[in-house]
Formats: structure tokens, sequence, C-alpha cells
């Protein structure tokens, strides 16, 4: 689903697999560009057993970071996001509705002291049963999760579950967005 914006003399590692092993990286807690090749350098045998990968030798920095910047974020989130909902709707028990936790969260270590920057705050949707982030969603620095929320519920497009969520979600527009989608809001107050 994501187009390989290499040229193709440039393919040395094919795409799906550096992006699969960069995800790996980073749910193993990669921050940049030099843990994610540290983690392919030193996992290359196993990734390559377990995957049926032929890597002889990590992508260099530039490969990875080259690639990354060329394919931006919005392709990577769209496919997760795509593939999580299948996940969702496939996977929902019949008898129940799917429960989908919304929380608004300040990502530690986002604050820039030099730029005077504060931390960035997300507001995530996460899938109960099945363990998954379906979407986050940046909340502005001079708003708070409260007119995030509807508009995360839209964007999302599920129809039929639950959503949860602390009191701050406690609002008109956030259970006009869910009935809008034949949707439930349960708010703990």
């Amino acid at each position: 689903a994501i187009p390989d914006p290499r040229r193709a003399q440039g393919r040395r590692f094919p795409l799906p697999y550096l992006l699969l092993f960069c995800v790996l990286a980073v749910l193993s807690g990669a921050k940049n560009f030099t843990h994610i090749v540290i983690f392919m350098r030193e996992r290359r045998e196993v990734l390559n057993q377990v995957f049926g990968s032929k890597f002889k030798s990590a992508p260099s920095i530039n490969t990875v970071r080259l690639l990354l910047h060329a394919i931006g974020g919005e392709p990577l989130e769209a496919t997760a996001r795509g593939y999580a909902e299948h996940l969702v709707s496939d996977g929902a028990a019949q008898e129940a509705l799917p429960l989908i936790a919304l929380d608004g969260k300040t990502l530690r270590g986002s604050f820039d002291h030099i730029n005077d920057r504060q931390a960035v705050h997300t507001l995530s949707a996460l899938a109960v049963a099945e363990k998954i982030v379906l979407a986050h969603f940046e909340v502005d620095g001079k708003s708070n999760e409260i007119p995030c929320v509807p508009a995360l519920i839209r964007q999302l497009g599920l129809t039929g579950v639950i959503y949860t969520g602390d009191a701050m979600n406690c609002q008109k527009e956030t259970f006009r967005a869910a009935a809008e989608s034949n949707s439930y809001v349960l708010a703990q107050v």
C-alpha cells in the first residue's frame, strides 16, 4: 500500500522488510535513525531467519533516514490505521460492541527548551480487545483534549462501537459525534 519512492537502481533492500524492521526497532525502543540501524545490524540474522529476508548487512543510516523522509508519516499512519480498523471490525465479538478507549497523554521528552516548545500532548484511541492504537491526534498547545475528541471520533469513522473516556470527554459535541456514527460514549464522571 505504500509506494517505494526510491529509483529502481537504488533498491538494494526491499521496502516491505525495511519498513517492518523500522517498526520493530521503534517498538523495541529505538528513538532515532542510528538506533534503528543498530537494531537491524544486531538482529540481522534473526530477522532474516524469522521473516525470510536476505539482508547481507544492515542498511546505512542515510538509507533509512532518506527513505523514511521520502515516504513521510502520513502514508505510514494511514496504512497502520487501515490495518488496525480492519482488526477491530473483523475481530469484534458478535455479542458485544467493540470498546475504544480515548485518553490523552503528554509525551515524555518531547519538549524543546532551546526553541521554547512545550511537550507534545496527544489524544489516542485504543481498541481494547485487540490492544492496538487505532489513531492518535496531536492536541494544539493552546487548547486541550475537549475539541479533539469529537474530531478523532469523526476521523476514525467507526460505527457501532463504545468510546470510553474520563470526565473530560463528557461533552455534548463528543456524544453528538459518536451518535452520528451509530456509536456510544461511556464517560466516567
